[in-house]
């Protein structure tokens, strides 16, 4: 299997649904998102599956010198060869991948989130620096498209882990923060054991309006001049923006309502947001994420 089909079948396996935003970009700008997005999912699984403390960091230190070789031009691994012929036609920043690196560190080391400026940190790299190496490969005119990225990345980490929240705690992950659990007077076991109460409720619609309103932010900065090379960004976020709904429609209870999307439907997502930009971009219509 050659490097380019590696990083697009490691990017669709995942299941993310950020496979479905990337289907109707031109060859090259896919080809090097793919990369991006195998290497996200190679680290991410380091963080999420390797259970033994030391393995996963001699695995995260791999990682850190093949972005090494390969900003040098010696990969030896296929997605550090692809991330090598994407750093030689985009603008990619080795500085950000560290970042997703330093993400991937902080779970792999347990690092306890306690305040929000903990859950800001840790929110920017494993979601920011992702959003502003993306937009290098889409493109943009104006800097605000930065602030885009930064703003749309909080939204969708947040998603993620609302989303994700019952099945993070059950191996030992609580990403909202500490002060924020005790203000609310919610033991950690309780997301362990789910026991869902209306003040865990109330928390978890705290951050689901943290996340609405980092929506709303980032279609704000958003220039016209780069609405249109930025349409991948918002597609990604109509897909997540529609997990944000699920969520509201089960009042937040993962425990007892999982919350899933069909590819079926992720696709119906993408194609109807892609085609309503397409339209928007000539007859200057509103931005909006709910399809």
């Amino acid at each position: 299997m050659n490097p380019q089909q590696y990083c697009r079948d490691k990017t669709r396996g995942s299941g993310s649904s950020f496979f479905y935003a990337f289907l109707f970009l031109p060859e090259d700008q896919r080809r090097a998102i793919m990369a991006l997005y195998a290497f996200c999912r190679e680290v991410d699984d380091v963080a999420d599956e390797i259970r033994e403390q030391e393995v996963a960091l001699h695995k995260l230190a791999f990682w850190r010198e093949e972005m090494s070789r390969a900003f040098a031009g010696k990969p030896q691994h296929p997605v550090g060869r692809e991330l090598f012929w994407a750093k030689e036609h985009f603008s990619i920043d080795e500085e950000l991948l560290v970042e997703i690196l330093d993400g991937m560190l902080m779970d792999v080391m347990h690092k306890p989130i306690l305040k929000s400026s903990d859950l800001s940190l840790y929110i920017y790299r494993v979601a920011g620096a992702v959003g502003l190496l993306s937009i290098e490969i889409f493109g943009y005119r104006h800097r605000t498209a930065r602030n885009f990225a930064t703003s749309l990345g909080e939204a969708l980490q947040l998603t993620n882990i609302l989303r994700d929240v019952a099945e993070d705690a059950r191996i030992g992950r609580i990403y909202l923060p500490q002060e924020d659990r005790i203000r609310h007077k919610i033991a950690d076991q309780a997301f362990k054991n789910g026991q869902f109460s209306q003040s865990m409720q109330q928390l978890l619609e705290e951050y689901a309006d943290k996340a609405e309103a980092s929506y709303r932010q980032a279609l704000a900065s958003l220039a016209d001049e780069d609405r249109e090379s930025l349409r991948p960004s918002i597609v990604m976020g109509a897909i997540y923006y529609a997990y944000l709904q699920q969520l509201r429609s089960v009042n937040f209870n993962v425990w007892e309502h999982p919350v899933h999307m069909l590819p079926l439907k992720k696709i119906w997502i993408a194609w109807r947001a892609w085609r309503y930009e397409q339209k928007a971009v000539k007859k200057n219509l509103p931005l909006k994420l709910e399809f």
